[in-house]
């Protein structure tokens, strides 16, 4: 390692395999978490509620994956393109300008059951061609949607896959 705060330009990009070794890689051997967000807009109303919730409205959503696994040889526990490719191909278009009441499977669109919902598309896609086997043991930890900037809901892998 050379001094930090040292500028110098690179006149070779180490290589695996050459400069370094596999077997010197110790930081590809613990589970890690990454996480990436998305942001949708939809309405809908509450069933069996008496508030102003009950009435057809909207919000600008925010939802948060995180997602654990070992890295692999590029040292990524899940790409980020992957996750996006998921959210794109077998999630947003549930969400996104829609009205959920219509779009979801039948429940009652809080934020509490909507995230359960998305932790489930989120753990099935990853165990699902052709995400499954990218990633050495990637799985959903948590799923955090937020309904307002300072409110949300979140479904953790303890809650839903061991109960």
């Amino acid at each position: 390692m050379r001094e930090p705060g040292t500028f110098r330009i690179v006149e070779r990009l180490q290589r695996i395999d050459q400069d370094i070794l596999p077997t010197q890689l110790r930081y590809h051997r613990k589970r890690v978490l990454v996480s990436k967000e998305f942001t949708f807009d939809a309405a809908h109303h509450l069933h069996c509620y008496e508030g102003k919730c009950k009435n057809l409205h909207g919000h600008t959503y925010k939802v948060v994956f995180g997602i654990s696994g070992y890295p692999g040889e590029t040292g990524l526990t899940v790409d980020f393109g992957h996750i996006k490719d998921i959210w794109k191909s077998r999630i947003e278009g549930y969400l996104d300008h829609q009205y959920l009441n219509e779009t979801l499977p039948l429940m009652n669109t809080t934020a509490e059951n909507m995230v359960v919902w998305l932790f489930e598309q989120m753990e099935h896609a990853l165990q699902t061609e052709p995400y499954a086997g990218l990633t050495d043991g990637a799985r959903t930890e948590f799923v955090r949607l937020f309904e307002t900037p300072t409110s949300y809901a979140e479904a953790r892998r303890e809650w839903m896959i061991d109960e």
